[in-house]
């Protein structure tokens, strides 16, 4: 296995003076596409294993979201179009002489997943869906194929995944927020805050400032009054969530583009700007690890929708996830850990073409130092690699 290890120049992002995360909540146009993407690859998945015993080559990571429009009011409005998605991407549509239903998974499984997801949106009236999905060209199905005869598992990209650990108070104020407030407590107690929610975090030095976008579903607000109060109340919400994770100072700012002066305040009917203020796609929001971070390595690859059995740009950006975490959890002397693991079309996923671990450490060490102890990690995740599959069907690791 060809690994490099380096010690990194930089000191730990959370002793640096600024630092930027984002995350998009379940509701924004772009997560909706990942989520849908992603259940409709558990679907595939799910059929062939249990029908054929094997799961079958598809890709479909390729997500467009269309927004409505609507006239939302105080009290209640309406949706005058609903938004459309093209579900797209391949998908072997038969084996054995049997039919993989792909069309019924991919509209059925949509279908329900808005219906779990969102308590003002109806599914069946304000969505459109379309699917557009194909079978995947020869070499690819055949490259997938090979697995089957030889037993090795063979990257069917050449791609790059990355990871990095630990997280800082910003990163993990931003998706605790976000996910606090889109529980289903949540929507029980305060149902006027909707499912699209997007949280900008600034760190300086011990300061952290967040900015929600908060999407307010009208028939749960009375007049501009109840608006005031209500958004007043979500402050709160956000900034005792954040309190639960870091002793820093935290300010709280929401719907920073609403003119309360005219009225003309951040309004949705459904729960989510895909009604009409927004458009979506896969790839364009948060990272394998749930957030959107510039300060971090990053990768523009889309993991949603890839296949969990062959597709490095999914799985290598989990495993160095994985690898990262376990670095930094079981090297007491580094202070931060960062994983490039890059791979090459047909090679074994088992082996890729370069594993790069970059270390922030304690002390004065030589990166030789550690190298003994990050093979042996590196080893066992990689070596696990063919059956991240299993949970990741099973919905135990979030993609977005």
């Amino acid at each position: 296995m060809n690994v490099n290890v380096s010690l990194a120049q930089t000191p730990p992002l959370r002793y640096q003076n600024v630092e930027v995360v984002e995350r998009k909540g379940k509701g924004h146009p772009d997560t909706i596409c990942d989520a849908l993407a992603e259940q409709l690859s558990i679907a595939l998945c799910r059929f062939c294993h249990e029908r054929f015993g094997i799961i079958l080559h598809h890709n479909v990571d390729k997500m467009l979201l269309w927004g409505g429009a609507a006239e939302p009011r105080f009290g209640g409005g309406e949706v005058k179009a609903p938004f459309e998605l093209f579900l797209a991407g391949r998908a072997t549509r038969e084996f054995s002489g049997i039919a993989v239903p792909v069309e019924e998974l991919a509209i059925d499984g949509s279908l329900q997943w808005l219906r779990n997801n969102f308590h003002a949106l109806d599914a069946d009236r304000h969505v459109r869906i379309h699917s557009l999905l194909r079978g995947g060209s020869a070499d690819l199905v055949d490259l997938y194929s090979r697995q089957q005869r030889t037993g090795i598992w063979l990257a069917n990209d050449t791609s790059c995944g990355v990871g990095f650990a630990p997280l800082t108070d910003l990163e993990r104020v931003v998706y605790k927020v976000e996910n606090d407030l889109n529980t289903a407590e949540v929507k029980s107690r305060y149902p006027e805050i909707g499912e699209d929610i997007k949280i900008m975090g600034v760190r300086r030095n011990n300061q952290i400032s967040l900015t929600l976008a908060c999407a307010f579903i009208d028939r749960f607000v009375d007049n501009l009054d109840d608006y005031i109060h209500k958004k007043q109340r979500l402050k709160e919400l956000a900034c005792k969530a954040a309190r639960e994770i870091t002793d820093m100072a935290v300010a709280v700012d929401v719907n920073t583009g609403d003119d309360e002066s005219s009225g003309n305040v951040y309004l949705t009917v459904t729960g989510t700007s895909a009604e009409a203020g927004d458009d979506g796609q896969v790839g364009r929001g948060n990272r394998a690890n749930g957030l959107i971070t510039p300060y971090r390595p990053m990768t523009m690859e889309a993991v949603a929708g890839k296949n969990p059995i062959t597709h490095v740009g999914k799985l290598y950006n989990v495993a160095a996830n994985r690898i990262a975490e376990t670095i930094a959890e079981e090297i007491p002397e580094a202070l931060e850990a960062q994983c490039y693991l890059v791979s090459q079309i047909g090679r074994p996923i088992t082996d890729p073409h370069i594993v790069d671990i970059r270390l922030t450490v304690e002390g004065k060490h030589r990166a030789s130092a550690f190298s003994g102890r990050l093979e042996e990690i590196i080893s066992h995740h990689l070596g696990g690699i063919d059956q991240l599959w299993r949970r990741l069907v099973n919905g135990e690791i979030p993609l977005y």
